[in-house]
């Protein structure tokens, strides 16, 4: 039984769809990567799923079944108890995420005492322990750090902290090493994947990194302007993506360990933008798409399963 479903999720903006009809599943301790470029509609999944989408935001259809429960039909007093208690989330830029004025201990114990229902000395002490956990040195110390006195790298990891301190079923890390250089994002990566181990948790992270996917996720989900247009597991996705989404994203991939300078090969071009597809009928990709013919600009491609595979294109070999 899968922790997490989304079924045909479809969430609208004044004058604007930003996810249509989007389904995928996440199983117990697995981590799903939704893969896409920025605007195809990853985050406001993500926020659907936490029920925090903004005002002028609405779900027009769908279901998301948390442990077989419907989010979408939950109260807002329910939503605030699995918040933070069962389903985390990791945002992209842990400063703006951070309040300033109040040092990271006092915000990991407002979340133990919110949950947990720990007196304050204990929830400090699970602070501290909390802070060890993620890798921060000094820990007993740093908890009265302001955000201001941390790194980025050691500002995120505090929202890990934070994420993980009530051993949620799920996380949702939402581009977590975005403002991050390249040793730090390392690090952080190995952090989470070592307490999806520890603490037995599900991930699902949103990235446009394919490097950060292949190492770290079990299985990939590609989002092209607000729906889901491949879904695999990690190993046959990178040897034979299906869709020509999919294999533009790879084609326009640096590949850093191959011996070949990459400036010795034309990386592929993916022509045109999301935002000129979003609004056409039939495939949203039809612009772009090197296979289109004239049915694919008549007809929405349904998403359709090819064993451990499913793929939005009737125009592929599987």
């Amino acid at each position: 039984m899968s922790l997490l479903a989304v079924e045909g999720l479809s969430v609208h903006f004044p004058g604007h769809a930003a996810v249509r009809a989007a389904s995928f599943a996440i199983a117990p301790g697995e981590t799903l990567a939704l893969v896409g470029e920025s605007g195809c509609g990853k985050s406001v999944t993500a926020f659907s799923v936490m029920r925090l989408l903004p005002a002028n935001a609405r779900v027009a259809s769908g279901r998301i079944l948390f442990d077989g429960r419907d989010l979408l039909a939950a109260s807002p007093a329910e939503m605030r108890d699995i918040r933070g208690k069962q389903i985390s989330l990791i945002q992209q830029e842990p400063m703006t995420s951070l309040n300033p004025v109040l040092s990271i201990g006092v915000q990991i114990v407002e979340v133990l005492r919110r949950h947990e229902r720990l007196s304050r000395r204990a929830a400090r002490t699970r602070a501290v322990e909390l802070l060890d956990l993620v890798r921060i040195p000094d820990a007993h110390r740093r908890i009265d750090d302001h955000p201001h006195n941390l790194s980025g790298g050691m500002r995120q990891r505090v929202m890990i902290a934070m994420a993980v301190a009530c051993g949620p079923k799920l996380l949702i890390a939402d581009e977590p090493t975005t403002a991050l250089d390249v040793t730090t994002q390392a690090q952080v990566l190995d952090l989470l994947d070592d307490l999806r181990h520890r603490l037995g948790m599900a991930v699902l992270l949103i990235t446009h990194d394919l490097g950060v996917v292949a190492q770290w996720a079990d299985r990939i989900a590609v989002m092209y302007a607000g729906r889901i247009v491949e879904q695999a597991d990690i190993r046959p996705f990178f040897a034979a993506p299906l869709h020509p989404y999919s294999r533009g994203l790879l084609g326009a991939r640096v590949d850093v360990d191959s011996d070949e300078h990459y400036l010795s090969d034309r990386l592929t071009e993916i022509p045109g933008s999301v935002g000129s597809a979003a609004g056409e009928a039939g495939c949203p990709f039809a612009p772009r798409c090197p296979l289109v013919v004239a049915d694919c600009r008549r007809a929405l491609p349904p998403l359709v399963t090819h064993g451990a595979r499913a793929v939005a294109c009737p125009r592929v070999d599987v």
